[in-house]
């Protein structure tokens, strides 16, 4: 009798064959229907189908990475045109054409002001069908564009004609009728805190905007809004060489200083397109400017450079962010980096107090090129840990199925199973009137970004969100689960928005003790909500007793140290028996008289051994809770002949 995995190999070649090809998704459905009319059997039936499901698995992911890798290519050419081409037109048209392509609309348009005439117009349109359209001028104010100029925000509407947030004329609406266009959105072209223009997608039918695209527009309205100030600085440039010949020299100057910028853009954006890292393009930036670069992420987190004090450098922050250029801040330069409205991070600038137009605008440019870098390295990580996150997700729910088949695919998307990992189960502390699964999604999201950089893994599970973390490299010098857990539990309470509990399981490695691990810091999570400390982090060993019940490895000489340790060092060192006389205190419940019997010592012996126990205990080593602690701890150490 044949195998399964026989009479299947046909069907799992062809399946390979389409993921070679690129086929369609409905191509797959076939292997299976074409298996079932020849009458295979069921089990080649039932492993056809899992290989059928798992190859479209494969097909989406590298069909989203496509789409990934075909914005960026768009966008790194679009930065070409800017650093190559002298022709306003030509590069507009080119960023209009990209808009329409990447988001796949049916036409896409850019207006700019005519302040002579005190309207706006069409400056550019790619796929427009009507000439009313092309020709439209619109009063300042009006229909979605006017909207868009007055607050500096990306607007987008599903349903053009029906929505009422903005203000419709007889001349825009039937130029958006006889276009057809139905869904519409919109981003500014800010430069200096100024609205200079609009970017416009479209759609002839109903439809809701991403955030993703919104940002990817954005982002292309930030090359527009440069081609155009570049446009400006070259007709200034031509228009002081006509006019001022005494200022030769001058106009020289500026003209070499904005070659040198283009120069600069062009090596930042090379960097890039070479796969360069964040520290490459800081070193570069410094070389350029002859100072010294930081690039701080979205918390204040130094990616490159010397760490900056985040809460100083807020308010400029604040105002480079609102005014989209850089701003001076003491003796720095601080420049926010941007994709549309979404901070990915800062860059600081020290050692040049005073810096001229062009090496500010060279500055800027800097911020744009790492904002790319950035949203790279964010959509790169995003695709990874959600492929990981699926690991994860199987090797807690079934890790004992196949050990060794959870540790080659982990190896395969970077995470070594087989070293160790401390296990972190994080839940929100639960405010009232909030849904739980929006929060658990915050959570989730919160965990990518503590976790971006690192070889950690996140994904959510049951009810709350699991970070694996691998230990530390060094075997003599141990990640320890307590604080690990205390200062993930502040850190995702801050890019969360709200309260954090975070359980710490042991370090382990192997699929089977990773689960067992999650387990003993999902137990942690719960006992710190038991114990009224919601939005703390701890491991099993810091809660005491409890934790000597929760945690998988009942480390009850751990737990006899950290309670009895300042004692039993104490009586070690000078020959007392403070432990012995605590344990006939409580034994005797609690009288002096009895204990002193039991000791044999005189009563005012007991009351001065008992100050000292205050004293290396703490003065609420008699109170209920600490007191059951002690007593646990006496016995225990009794029980292992201590």
């Amino acid at each position: 009798m044949n195998h399964p995995h026989e009479g299947a190999a046909p069907a799992l070649r062809r399946l390979l064959d389409l993921l070679a090809s690129g086929a369609a998704t409905e191509d797959f459905a076939d292997v299976l229907a074409d298996a079932r009319h020849r009458g295979a059997p069921a089990a080649v039936l039932a492993e056809i189908d899992d290989a059928t499901w798992q190859a479209l698995r494969v097909h989406r992911t590298l069909r989203q990475h496509r789409r990934r890798e075909a914005e960026l290519t768009a966008l790194f050419d679009t930065a070409g045109d800017l650093a190559a081409s002298r022709d306003l037109d030509t590069v507009l048209q080119s960023i209009v054409r990209r808009a329409r392509m990447l988001l796949g609309t049916d036409t896409a348009y850019l207006t700019l002001p005519d302040e002579a005439a005190g309207d706006t117009y069409m400056r550019v349109t790619d796929g427009s069908v009507s000439v009313l359209f092309q020709t439209l001028r619109l009063s300042l104010g009006d229909g979605l564009g006017g909207l868009v100029a007055q607050t500096a925000r990306p607007y987008a509407t599903p349903d053009y004609r029906a929505d009422e947030r903005f203000r419709h004329t007889a001349a825009i609406d039937a130029g958006v009728l006889d276009e057809g266009l139905v869904a519409i959105i919109g981003v500014p072209l800010l430069l200096g805190g100024r609205v200079i223009g609009v970017l416009f997608a479209a759609d002839r039918s109903p439809r809701a905007f991403s955030p993703d695209e919104v940002a990817l527009l954005c982002t292309l309205a930030a090359h527009a809004a440069i081609a155009l100030d570049t446009a400006k600085s070259l007709a200034d440039t031509r228009a002081a060489l006509a006019e001022l010949n005494a200022a030769n020299e001058l106009v020289r100057a500026h003209s070499a200083a904005v070659q040198r910028a283009e120069q600069a853009h062009d090596r930042l954006t090379d960097l890039v397109l070479r796969g360069a890292e964040v520290p490459d393009v800081a070193a570069a930036v410094a070389a350029l400017l002859g100072g010294e670069i930081a690039v701080l992420d979205a918390d204040g987190e130094p990616l490159a450079g010397r760490p900056a004090p985040a809460a100083e450098l807020a308010a400029a922050v604040a105002a480079s962010r609102t005014e989209g250029r850089s701003v001076r801040h003491g003796d720095l330069w601080v420049c926010a980096v941007l994709a549309g409205h979404d901070a990915l991070g800062t860059l600081v600038l020290r050692g040049r107090p005073g810096l001229d137009d062009a090496d500010r605008r060279l500055f800027e440019r800097a911020g744009v090129v790492t904002a790319l870098l950035l949203l790279l390295r964010r959509s790169v990580a995003e695709t990874e840990n959600r492929v990981r996150g699926e690991l994860l997700t199987d090797l807690l729910t079934a890790p004992e199925r196949d050990p060794a088949g959870l540790t080659a695919r982990g190896r395969r998307l970077g995470v070594d199973l087989a070293r160790p990992h401390l296990v972190l189960v994080a839940e929100p502390a639960g405010r009232a009137g909030d849904d739980p699964g929006t929060d658990r999604g915050r959570l989730a999201g919160a965990a990518r970004r503590y976790l971006f950089g690192s070889r950690g893994v996140s994904a959510e599970h049951g009810e709350a969100v699991v970070l694996l973390v691998p230990d530390s490299d060094d075997p003599k010098e141990p990640e320890d689960p307590e604080a690990t857990a205390r200062q993930a539990a502040e850190r995702l309470a801050r890019l969360a928005g709200f309260p954090v509990t975070v359980g710490a399981g042991r370090s382990c490695a192997g699929p089977p003790a990773l689960a067992a691990s999650y387990a003993e810091g999902l137990r942690c999570a719960r006992a710190l909500r038991v114990l009224g400390r919601a939005g703390e982090g701890a491991s099993a060993r810091a809660l005491g007793f409890l934790g000597v019940l929760l945690g998988d490895g009942h480390d009850v000489d751990g737990f006899v140290g950290a309670t009895l340790g300042p004692l039993l060092a104490y009586d070690a060192r000078r020959g007392t028996e403070l432990v012995r006389t605590l344990r006939a205190y409580f034994d005797c419940g609690g009288s002096l008289t009895r204990a002193k019997d039991e000791l044999h010592v005189h009563v005012n012996t007991v009351v001065q051994r008992l100050d000292r126990v205050e004293a290396l205990l703490g003065p609420d080593w008699n109170h209920p809770d600490r007191s059951l602690e002690l007593r646990l701890a006496l016995r225990l150490q009794l029980l292992a002949g201590g």
